[in-house]
């Protein structure tokens, strides 16, 4: 699915990313592999991102790239919480809350400092089984760091 980068994704262009992106299978490898090409993504672009993949609450790949800081990784684990607990990516929650005339933060009754519904957390979602993880970026504008994520798991899953 092609994309404008000048617009906004519609709730259910989010959840046709969500539909389309599933893993027949996911592993130590597969997180290495995919990992990497987010690295590589981010470095040809010279974008100050962590990432990070998890699966089953286990830590599988993380690398912090120059120009990031302690901070993405505390994005990281808040954006990786809403997906943990919404099985949706963190800015499709978000789109949510904002569609419905309120913000994630007004109406959700989760504490800001533990779960935030902004770009750049993905479920790893498996056919046959659900989510078993999230693969997360943080460092660019929510809606950017959605997009490289999107893109490296397209990328992934077309090979």
């Amino acid at each position: 699915m092609t994309t404008n980068p000048e617009t906004t994704p519609t709730i259910e262009e989010l959840q046709a990313q969500e539909r389309r992106l599933v893993f027949s299978r996911f592993s130590h490898e597969d997180a290495w592999v995919l990992g990497s090409l987010l690295v590589e993504l981010a470095r040809e672009r010279q974008a100050p991102v962590a990432i990070d993949i998890h699966r089953a609450g286990q830590q599988l790949f993380h690398a912090a790239l120059p120009g990031s800081t302690p901070d993405n990784d505390a994005w990281i684990a808040r954006k990786r919480r809403v997906v943990e607990r919404y099985g949706s990516a963190s800015y499709l929650v978000g789109a949510r809350f904002r569609a419905k005339g309120t913000t994630f933060e007004d109406s959700s009754r989760l504490d800001p400092d533990t779960y935030a519904a902004h770009g750049g957390s993905f479920p790893i979602n498996v056919e046959g089984v659900g989510v078993i993880g999230a693969v997360t970026v943080s460092g660019l504008p929510q809606l950017q760091d959605h997009r490289l994520v999107v893109e490296a798991l397209e990328a992934f899953l077309d090979r």
